[in-house]
């Protein structure tokens, strides 16, 4: 078994690894790529083969020194690699579906107090934003300054049962931001 300090010599693909990080990490991997004009090293971690494998990026600049464990055949060949795509693609929608719920939750122009105050509402009732009003059940509407008065619009019912919530809400973040103080 070779060690080594710092080189890059060693980086080729399919090499399977024990590595030193300067910042204290030690693990083992197989090099998946390295590319020596930004000197990043491409690793799968572990040494056993199956479905579910970490990649972990590197700057090789923070390798302190690393063990030559073997050679193994390219990780990557693609009558030996198994990448599930529509798994892949299924996750990536997922996550874009997911930010783009997020993007609409945040208010644009609005107070963080307003935000938060939307936040609030939101664990109890629907809400959307509709510019920098709060629209709630899709009917009743709070504007700024997001208090009892600012509610207006849905049934007598619905428009009550806002006004107690939002006030509610209020006094909670009032009481948690007057605690922090």
């Amino acid at each position: 078994m070779e060690v080594h300090s710092g080189g890059n010599d060693e980086f080729a693909v399919g090499g399977l690894l024990s590595i030193k990080t300067t910042l204290g990490d030690e693990f083992d991997g197989q090099v998946i790529a390295y590319d020596r004009f930004t000197n990043m090293l491409v690793l799968q971690e572990g040494l056993k083969s199956g479905p579910r494998r970490n990649i972990r990026l590197l700057n090789a600049n923070y390798v302190k020194e690393f063990s030559f464990l073997g050679q193994a055949e390219d990780p990557l060949d693609v009558k030996k690699c198994y990448l599930d795509l529509n798994g892949l693609q299924a996750r990536e929608e997922l996550a874009i579906r997911q930010a783009e719920a997020d993007a609409e939750r945040i208010g644009v122009g609005v107070t963080s107090e307003a935000q938060n105050i939307f936040d609030a509402l939101s664990k109890t009732l629907p809400v959307r934003w509709d510019k920098t009003v709060i629209v709630v059940m899709n009917e009743v509407r709070v504007s700024s300054p997001y208090l009892a008065e600012s509610v207006s619009g849905g049934t007598p019912a619905a428009n009550e049962r806002v006004k107690k919530v939002l006030e509610f809400e209020r006094k909670r973040l009032q009481a948690r931001s007057s605690s922090q103080g």
